[in-house]
């Protein structure tokens, strides 16, 4: 196999949580671009066609399925689609996540309903994912993603929550790699700040500050991220090019 072909996806299946808009929509195209047929999956069905429109002027075949990945029946439904109408997955990234109120807290002033949906959403999402994921890949194998965040590593004041659950998706994603090994690799990546919606929701910020906040956060590469960052990231982690990795956490944070 050359270099080129080590970085392609040619025949595969990927199936992206999230994949409606924002980072999650990067990842959906990048994948496309390197020649998987794509299946997105959010709650808004608006939002899934317009990204199923853009993978097929890639050339690729899209799926848009209504998903809410905080129920697990819908996870393993979601699963179940996609084997029947693009056959069986062979890459299936873990990124629909956030903060569900939009609002950032600190861990001591953090309503126990709130610690539950952002847990809910962020880490328990993930298990079902990949759960669903490794029932689909048992025999003939596959890729595992999950999509983790530059806050799990260290103290996020204001942020712990958030930061809490990213932590241990970092740590399902070690344990994953394990169990389900040698058939199916287990990795994540993790970035850094992007400016998408959810991101300027979060943080009270829009998109004529982009330059103002590239000044003031210390960004080692002096700019944030894009969601063709990670999915360029996710593409490698996907790729025979990475067959040699598992159990890692890729942190694409611009050297934060």
């Amino acid at each position: 196999m050359s270099i080129n072909e080590a970085f392609r996806l040619d025949g595969q299946v990927a199936v992206v949580t999230g994949g409606g808009k924002g980072i999650g929509r990067g990842i959906a195209l990048c994948l496309a671009e390197a020649g998987a047929d794509v299946a997105v999956a959010s709650r808004n069905m608006d939002d899934l066609k317009e990204v199923v429109g853009q993978i097929e002027e890639r050339g690729r075949k899209g799926l848009a399925v209504p998903t809410d990945v905080t129920v697990s029946g819908q996870v393993e439904s979601l699963g179940e689609q996609v084997n029947a109408f693009l056959g069986t997955p062979t890459i299936w990234v873990n990124n629909a996540g956030g903060l569900p109120d939009a609002t950032p807290n600190y861990l001591t002033r953090t309503p126990e309903q709130s610690w539950d949906a952002q847990v809910d959403l962020n880490l328990k999402a993930v298990w079902t994912g990949a759960v669903a994921a490794a029932a689909l890949m048992a025999e003939a194998g596959g890729v595992i993603i999950n999509i983790s965040s530059r806050t799990a590593f260290g103290p996020q004041k204001k942020n712990g929550p958030y930061a809490a659950s990213k932590a241990a998706t970092n740590s399902l994603t070690e344990t994953l790699s394990v169990e389900l090994a040698p058939n199916i690799r287990v990795n994540a990546v993790a970035p850094g700040p992007v400016p998408t919606q959810n991101f300027f929701e979060s943080t009270g910020t829009n998109d004529d500050m982009v330059s103002a906040l590239e000044k003031n956060m210390n960004i080692p590469l002096q700019r944030l991220g894009t969601v063709e960052d990670i999915g360029a990231a996710v593409v490698f982690m996907a790729s025979p090019a990475a067959s040699w990795i598992t159990g890692q956490c890729l942190y694409v944070a611009g050297g934060l």
